[in-house]
């Protein structure tokens, strides 16, 4: 048994790996807007009411798209209280700065995933042309759409 774990090695050596990827959450951690948009993160999970009624909010959305697509009836009244429930959420400046910082965080990750499976798809570093629209994965072509 031991020969055979000796025998599964891996082809990626780690340390490099973890090395840039410490250099790149240094990268983003001080950028001038990290701060804010962790304290707009910070603010909307140190809010317990605020989290229950993202949750409550989430989970009607979650049930009436689910009725939705059974075919099932959703009646006035549901459609209502839905409205009501993400009015008030959404009255809450704590509320959509932390919308508007998930969204970011989001476009970050996304970006940043778009170039390591690239990456892994032709097997070199991706410059702007190996992308199949006008980004280099982080927006910084030049033209004018994202």
């Amino acid at each position: 048994m031991d020969t055979e774990a000796a025998e599964t090695k891996t082809h990626l050596e780690m340390e490099p790996i973890k090395v840039g990827t410490n250099q790149l959450c240094e990268s983003i951690v001080n950028q001038e807007g990290f701060k804010k948009l962790y304290a707009n993160i910070d603010a909307f999970i140190t809010d317990e009411k605020l989290k229950y009624e993202y949750g409550t909010l989430n989970d009607q959305g979650a049930l009436l798209q689910q009725k939705q697509q059974a075919g099932a009836e959703i009646t006035e009244e549901e459609i209502t209280g839905f409205e009501k429930l993400r009015e008030e959420f959404m009255s809450n400046p704590v509320a959509i700065n932390f919308l508007d910082a998930q969204e970011e965080v989001q476009k970050v990750q996304d970006r940043i995933h778009q170039v390591i499976a690239k990456t892994f798809e032709i097997g070199k570093v991706p410059q702007q042309e190996d992308f199949d629209f006008c980004s280099d994965g982080f927006g910084d072509c030049g033209c004018s759409h994202e």
